[in-house]
């Protein structure tokens, strides 16, 4: 007696099999962070421990620790709460918490006095960044010497970008700025926001003006990169962080952070210049 095979789409019983289609990962349109769960993850390059990326309502990134902590082990000045994929200080009334990944950090110092419980955690990651040093997954950074009147000849290593009249601090040069959309393929698009064959923005030195309810700065002019003549579409690509392709492709999601700061001239005074570049960013070839 020979077995009948089973007919495609039915069990050895000839009952119906269910096949489930996969769906389609969006992000709703009304949604405060069109960042996808995948980018908003990452390595501290201190500890090598794994961390959470979150903008906070400011716009500025934040790392988060990937587990949450009751709150009677972390203290209210570390207390974080998500709402919307965006990173709320203190609490949000529930039991459960974020807390940032500096005050677990072994490599750096408390910033605020840790309990029993943050103890054991900071115990638990320095015992992994050995394990990781050892096995030579994880090389420790040597101290940076910033030197901020080294002349560089395409721009500082973060420049400050003027568009749709804001000011913001990039977090590397305007040449290695990628677009931070997810492709078909579901990887981040390898094209660069500066654009070959595209409109380019103007090193201009502009006045250093603080911001509303600051001191006063002496009156000083700072190398900025001008995108202010710019469209309001290229200027909001620019924002954005997305390459011409992706620019009209809302529906695409993000699958990194953006790089944007808003620039404070106190506290990132620093990374103020006052020559202009040599020469105009270029954006890199990729074969």
């Amino acid at each position: 007696m020979c077995p009948t095979p089973a007919p495609d789409g039915r069990h050895w019983d000839g009952s119906p099999r269910a096949l489930r289609r996969p769906r389609t990962l969006r992000v709703t349109t009304i949604s405060p962070s069109r960042l996808l769960r995948a980018g908003q993850t990452g390595r501290c390059r201190h500890c090598g421990s794994r961390i959470d990326l979150y903008p906070r309502s400011d716009q500025r990134p934040i790392a988060l620790h990937p587990a949450e902590l009751t709150v009677t082990d972390v203290p209210e000045s570390c207390r974080w709460h998500l709402s919307g994929g965006i990173a709320y200080p203190h609490g949000d009334n529930s039991a459960w918490c974020r807390i940032p990944h500096a005050v677990l950090c072994p490599h750096r110092t408390p910033t605020c006095q840790p309990g029993p419980r943050l103890e054991a955690i900071r115990r638990q990651l320095a015992v992994h960044t050995r394990r990781l040093i050892d096995t030579g997954a994880l090389t420790p950074a040597p101290p940076a010497t910033p030197q901020p009147d080294a002349p560089q000849p395409s721009g500082p290593d973060r420049p400050v970008v003027q568009l749709l009249l804001c000011r913001y601090l990039a977090q590397q040069r305007l040449e290695d700025l990628r677009c931070v959309a997810q492709t078909r393929h579901r990887h981040r698009c390898p094209h660069p926001v500066l654009a070959p064959a595209g409109p380019t923005g103007m090193w201009k030195l502009l006045p250093t003006t603080a911001r509303h309810g600051q001191l006063a700065l002496p009156d000083a002019l700072m190398a900025v990169y001008d995108l202010g003549h710019l469209s309001y579409g290229e200027q909001l690509r620019w924002r954005t962080q997305r390459c011409p392709a992706h620019a009209t492709a809302p529906c695409a999601a993000d699958l990194a952070l953006v790089c944007w700061e808003p620039f404070d001239p106190l506290l990132h005074a620093a990374h103020i210049h006052t020559r202009l570049p040599h020469s105009s960013p270029r954006p890199h070839r990729r074969g």
